[in-house]
């Protein structure tokens, strides 16, 4: 996995990465507070990072220290069930949202939704 989606994005969901992609490998369900990259899709083009308002996106050589627990819910997310992958991964992901929250991308409709 190339590139990896990072905490910036929880809360946010802005659809511009999405939008470039050529290969449509960023995805989330709609109960998602974020999206994710697909490694067996991406074709670690770079297209997204450019694109994202919140500098959310890394290349896993380039990414923050701070930052390296993100590889393994980005990997877990394609390899895990919901249900395990959130029993995982919630803490992390509501802790990155509540971080978000009231900034100036954030996404109000992510907040609202119980």
């Amino acid at each position: 996995m190339a590139y990896i989606i990072t905490e910036n994005c929880v809360g946010v969901k802005d659809a511009a990465c999405v939008v470039v992609c050529p290969v449509d490998c960023i995805i989330a369900t709609d109960e998602d507070d974020m999206y994710f990259i697909d490694p067996d899709i991406c074709i670690d083009c770079g297209a997204c990072i450019p694109e994202c308002p919140v500098d959310a996106i890394y290349v896993v050589s380039d990414m923050p220290a701070s930052l390296d627990q993100w590889t393994a819910l980005n990997a877990a997310y394609f390899t895990s069930g919901r249900e395990a992958f959130y029993g995982a991964h919630g803490d992390l992901i509501a802790a990155a949202k509540q971080k978000n929250a009231g900034g100036p991308h954030t996404n109000p409709a992510l907040y609202q939704r119980p």
